[in-house]
């Protein structure tokens, strides 16, 4: 009988192979794969509903948070946002064969980079299916082969939309194989994926903090990863309140299972009395907790104390830390003490508090006036996001189809010989 170990192996070769065709494979052919996927999809809504409400219904058996049942759902919104992905990325420019800037030397060789795919690429994630989808997409389109591992909870919205995948690329005479989905819910499975140095060129993992720090622990092949999303609104002096209350509501509420979301929400001292009583009681009345500094609760009383743990924490949920700070030193200070390098905003109408959060603040994101829940890769024009990366090496922020490439030297001449 073939082991788990050997099963996964198995799986790892095929991949490479299917990336040899994939690599090859023309733009007008990922493209139409793509197109076909989306067209499959959109046919499919009522199979992987169905198979959705499988997951859904062991979930709540399981009492699993309502943020991670918010990641798993399948909506009619969310199958649509999949298919406009689908779409949006078989539209951009292929990246792959294309040149940085020729260098000329004095001996007439020209000397450029090419952008090539990493090869295979392995993605491990919880809870959220619509990763299969856009995993495989950013993929292909990149050039490279896939192999997927999604979570438990989500195995049988997984399985479905991995059968969609299939079946699109075998009616545009693409390998299947160029995305794989290992078939098992047994953790042993990730264990053996992560060490793969000959099959795997990259991992990406999606998923909460034990997942990576478990992965960091075991992984032999180089990962593309970020550990939580603690983000932070900066409330300055300059800020247009009004503005600025919009921002911090929708930072927090779009949706709280997010890493992008807002986790705590720092503002000036001299636009404290005016502006913490009139945000915390808004987002109170939309069923957000505050956790408050002692200004803080001295301005809303129904303020829970803030301790240490709070500034530190992703909540994923409808809880909120609130801290006024003496000045903007102080705020970015903070963020650089508790935050987690993903992605923190400032809102003010001050070009010079702006220039100085973006330039200072150590975060893959940097916002100024906006709302951190447009940390998404369909948001930025990236078509989708194989995941967000905090990595200071390689690639940083959300991580689109650049990401999943690297470079290669190509250099033309006629006939010179070093002398």
């Amino acid at each position: 009988m073939t082991t788990l170990q050997e099963t996964v192996k198995a799986i790892g070769t095929r991949a490479r192979l299917a990336s040899k065709a994939i690599m090859r494979a023309t733009d007008q052919q990922k493209s139409a794969a793509l197109t076909a996927i989306a067209d499959v999809l959109d046919r499919s809504h009522d199979v992987l509903v169905a198979a959705n409400e499988k997951d859904l219904a062991q979930a709540k058996s399981r009492d699993l948070s309502s943020a991670l049942l918010d990641r798993l759902t399948l909506s009619p919104k969310s199958l649509l946002l999949m298919s406009q992905s689908l779409r949006q990325i078989a539209a951009m420019p292929d990246p792959i064969g294309s040149l940085g800037a020729t260098i000329v030397r004095p001996n007439g060789m020209r000397v450029a980079q090419m952008r090539v795919p990493l090869g295979v690429i392995g993605i491990i994630y919880e809870s959220r299916p619509n990763v299969t989808i856009d995993a495989a997409a950013l993929c292909i389109k990149s050039g490279n082969a896939c192999v997927l591992r999604g979570g438990s909870e989500a195995f049988h919205s997984n399985m479905a939309l991995v059968a969609v995948i299939s079946q699109a690329l075998k009616a545009v005479g693409l390998p299947q194989r160029v995305v794989q989905y290992i078939e098992t819910t047994d953790r042993d499975a990730v264990g053996y994926l992560v060490t793969m140095t000959e099959e795997i060129d990259v991992i990406v993992p999606r998923g909460g903090k034990g997942l990576i720090k478990r992965l960091q622990e075991q992984a032999r092949v180089p990962m593309i990863k970020h550990l939580d999303g603690n983000c932070h609104v900066y409330v300055d002096k300059a800020a247009n309140l009004e503005s600025a209350k919009q921002i911090a509501i929708n930072a927090k509420t779009y949706r709280y299972g997010i890493c992008g979301a807002m986790e705590t929400l720092l503002v000036h001292q001299s636009v404290a009395a005016d502006f913490v009583p009139m945000i915390c009681e808004a987002l109170s009345d939309l069923g957000v907790e505050i956790r408050g500094c002692a200004k803080t609760r001295s301005l809303f009383p129904d303020a829970k104390e803030a301790t240490a743990q709070d500034w530190a924490e992703e909540y994923l949920a409808p809880i909120l830390a609130v801290r006024v700070v003496d000045d903007q030193i102080a705020a970015m200070e903070h963020i650089a003490k508790w935050g987690s390098g993903h992605t923190d905003a400032i809102v003010t109408q001050d070009i010079s508090a702006a220039d100085t959060f973006e330039r200072d603040v150590d975060s893959s994101s940097v916002y100024v006036n906006l709302p951190t829940c447009f940390a998404d890769g369909f948001e930025y024009g990236l078509g989708a996001e194989i995941g967000i990366s905090t990595n200071r090496l390689h690639a940083r922020g959300p991580v689109g189809l650049e990401g999943l490439t690297t470079m290669k030297w190509v250099l033309r001449g006629e006939g010179q010989t070093r002398g």
